[in-house]
């Protein structure tokens, strides 16, 4: 090749290179605004105050968490789907996005409006009761609403949320009724359990496991199929009389679709970097979850089958919108 052909290619490649790179450079260029779609105390709202700090530090620019709740999460899903594409405005994403499809009409596609940037943690739910309800374990639980049917309150996240899906599956297999009363999160559903409001809640390991220890909540189990290294004397649901039953929650992170791919690469690695640090690490392990960072195309994937698997077990349980 001529010297001349290959100056030209080469100034070709990095002018071709200039546009992402300088979109890369230019972002953040204000305060990034992380939107948590339910209220303090659960899960969403953990995690995402626990990873704004350093997404802060390492992007040099204010990361500001906002609880935007109501209907379940898609008041808040709906907003990060139709913020501007800049990469200013994230939000987080947990189980009960996958579960919305299943019961309501949504104003956004849960598939095509939101770009997934990396999945964070896993974790299972805990059987958890007012310490005032006579059951001192899932057996005991089931005994009580077979006398009892329909009357027991549990507390969910809202209607169609990850909690409410969860506690209706449990019924369903183990051959219960129990009284639905929806709130708007994990935090105020475990607050109306504190209160003796409502017997049940199956909270995230992150809110309900601290109120366990203090002895304001009495742990049956977790939800899913093994037991947690966090609280290993604590039974599977699956081993306590309801055999099969394996459930668990998820966080991740998300944009508005059309986001540059730049930003988003940019973003991803910061994230992953930050859930393998020691300090992150070892406080969601602590908790009883496991850190989860993978790629965006990972954690899209796992949106798509969930929706689909969430849609057969509603169609199959028969749950509805209340």
């Amino acid at each position: 090749m001529a010297r001349g052909a290959a100056l030209f290619v080469v100034s070709a490649l990095v002018v071709a290179g200039t546009p992402a790179t300088s979109e890369a450079q230019a972002w953040p260029a204000k305060p990034i605004r992380l939107v948590a779609a339910f209220a303090p105390g659960g899960g969403a709202d953990f995690m995402a105050r626990l990873i704004a700090p350093p997404l802060s530090q390492a992007l040099g620019q204010t990361v500001i968490v906002e609880n935007r709740v109501g209907a379940s999460g898609i008041i808040g899903y709906d907003f990060v789907a139709k913020s501007a594409p800049d990469g200013h405005t994230l939000g987080i994403l947990s189980t009960t996005y996958a579960i919305l499809p299943s019961l309501f009409k949504l104003p956004y596609d849960p598939l095509k409006d939101l770009q997934p940037v990396s999945l964070l943690s896993r974790g299972p739910y805990v059987v958890a009761v007012h310490p005032s309800l006579p059951a001192r374990d899932i057996r005991g639980l089931l005994s009580l609403a077979r006398a009892n049917p329909g009357a027991i309150p549990y507390a969910s996240s809202g209607t169609g949320a990850n909690l409410h899906l969860a506690t209706e599956i449990f019924a369903h297999m183990s051959g219960i009724r129990l009284l639905h009363v929806p709130f708007k999160g994990t935090g105020p559903a475990i607050s109306a359990t504190l209160a003796g409001e409502t017997a049940i809640v199956f909270g995230s390991m992150y809110s309900a496991l601290p109120l366990v220890r203090a002895g304001r909540l009495r742990a049956l189990a977790v939800s899913t199929a093994q037991r947690n290294p966090a609280a290993p004397d604590l039974p599977t649901v699956s081993e306590s009389g309801v055999p099969g039953y394996d459930t668990f929650d998820w966080q991740g992170l998300a944009a508005p679709r059309a986001i540059p791919r730049a930003v988003l690469d940019r973003l991803n690695a910061e994230v992953v970097r930050i859930l393998q640090s020691r300090e992150v690490s070892e406080r969601l392990v602590r908790d009883g979850v496991v850190p989860s960072a993978g790629t965006p195309e990972e954690f899209a994937a796992l949106i798509g089958r969930d929706i689909e698997t969430v849609r057969n077990i509603v169609a199959r349980v028969g749950i509805k919108a209340d």
